[in-house]
């Protein structure tokens, strides 16, 4: 349908901005950018949108969005794996006890969130963050990241098994350090 135009960019800019930033967010929380990294990479991402608004559409400004979030997502990831592997920063503590309060329970609930995305190869990551913490519909993820139907459902399936081994070694982690009281 209509392609934005140059005329009142900044306008339009603003207003994908408010009707999106929240999603960007979170596909970039839950496509692996650590918090420190947040700020920056959601910049990133409005940065390119800027650069490339030419070529948005209304119609798919969400797999639009998130195509980008995904290369600034992958880049912020790569870039922190070579500053560890160089020695440069040190990795992000993790609070692995309990705490009393929720926000300890919140903190580390995403912590593990986080490591089970992190063994998700790129592709398979993509469509199970959309599809079951974004409540996409596997036929738009088909369109956002470009493959077919039964592509899309393949990866969801992976990332299913995958989520589920991640989780029996956390739950085993878990039972080992609390002595089998879980």
């Amino acid at each position: 349908m209509a392609q934005l135009g140059e005329n009142d960019t900044s306008v339009q800019l603003r207003a994908l901005m408010d009707e999106h930033f929240a999603f960007v967010w979170r596909s970039l929380r839950r496509l692996g950018v650590r918090e420190a990294q947040l700020d920056d990479a959601a910049q990133q991402v409005w940065i390119v949108v800027s650069q490339k608004q030419s070529e948005l559409r209304v119609e798919t400004a969400r797999a639009f969005l998130f195509a980008i979030a995904l290369r600034v997502a992958s880049d912020a990831r790569r870039t922190l794996r070579r500053r560890r592997e160089v020695g440069s920063e040190a990795a992000e503590p993790m609070d692995e006890r309990p705490g009393p309060d929720e926000l300890v329970d919140r903190k580390r609930s995403r912590a593990i969130l986080d490591d089970i995305l992190d063994a998700m190869p790129d592709d398979v990551r993509a469509v199970f963050v959309l599809f079951e913490l974004d409540q996409t519909s596997m036929a738009e993820i088909a369109g956002i990241v470009g493959a077919p139907l039964g592509t899309v459902a393949s990866r969801l399936r992976r990332g299913r098994e995958i989520f589920e081994l991640e989780m029996k070694r956390v739950r085993a982690r878990d039972s080992f350090h609390t002595g089998g009281a879980r």
